[in-house]
């Protein structure tokens, strides 16, 4: 029994759809389930049924999509993080959910990587939906190590989602959390920051050849510290403190506009 519940509008303990990218037996999916049920005893599960890492906000068009039910309020989806969201709401609950949860992904989902991510992508499709979402990913590699610790995304998620969720910062509007590469009782607090920018150079295209002599290749990235500006998702992580980044679905760039529109006037005088 939960002594405190997380509440819905209603009232009523808080109903938490939990995703991932990593797929439905990810180590990561485990410890969002423990960090969902230690806010609440509504909470359900649909994931994909493999692994969808850069998947972005795809949907699944061309292919039909697969659900299979795995156990009480647990399901894989044969698709996207996205459509995994989609399916939930608008197939598998009775009634949408009062929260979506994404992660824990294993590895950050920091600056650039927002926009190739399944992790934030699921929680966008939450936002497009109108329900509050959030994306949790668990730092790794900065340190050296090769250790995914998730033990300390769920030392401190449950507390952090529930201040986060009391916030209510309306429509289209995702939390992106990161978790720092350190064990939980390293963790030097929690900073509001801003997405910063990655290193494009640290991009690597492996090339391999396979047995019958033809090429094939791997993309990943160098796992090296830079030196990110402060107030930034990178800074924060890199000195140990838990990064929480505002997203918004709308991407349009009002300075640009303004820029475009006198560019505009200025050729219709001509």
């Amino acid at each position: 029994m939960i002594d405190d519940p997380l509440r819905g509008p209603g009232g009523d303990p808080a109903r938490i759809l939990v995703t991932n990218d990593d797929g439905i037996h990810a180590p990561g999916l485990k410890s969002l389930e423990t960090i969902a049920r230690a806010l609440s005893p509504d909470v359900w599960v649909v994931a994909p049924e493999g692994e969808q890492s850069g998947a972005s906000h795809s949907l699944t068009l061309a292919d039909p999509l697969r659900l299979r039910e795995m156990g009480e309020r647990r399901f894989a989806v044969r698709g996207t993080p996205t459509d995994c969201v989609v399916m939930a709401v608008k197939r598998v609950l009775d009634r949408p959910p009062d929260l979506v949860l994404s992660g824990v992904n294993r590895g950050q989902n920091l600056a650039d990587d927002v926009t190739y991510s399944g992790t934030i992508a699921a929680a966008m499709e939450g936002v497009a939906l109108g329900i509050p979402s959030m994306a949790l990913s668990q730092t790794y590699g900065i340190s050296g190590g090769r250790e995914v610790r998730f033990e300390t995304a769920e030392w401190h998620g449950a507390g952090l989602v529930r201040d986060l969720f009391a916030a209510r910062l309306g429509p289209g509007v995702l939390i992106n959390i990161n978790f720092p590469d350190c064990a939980p009782d390293e963790v030097a607090g929690t900073e509001i920051t801003r997405q910063g920018k990655r290193d494009q150079n640290l991009l690597l295209v492996d090339e391999r050849v396979d047995a019958r002599g033809n090429a094939y290749y791997w993309l990943g990235f160098r796992r090296e510290s830079s030196n990110p500006a402060a107030g930034t998702d990178l800074r924060a992580v890199y000195e140990n403190r838990i990064s929480v980044t505002p997203l918004h679905m709308n991407l349009t760039q009002l300075e640009a506009m303004e820029a475009l529109r006198r560019t505009v006037a200025a050729e219709d005088t001509i």
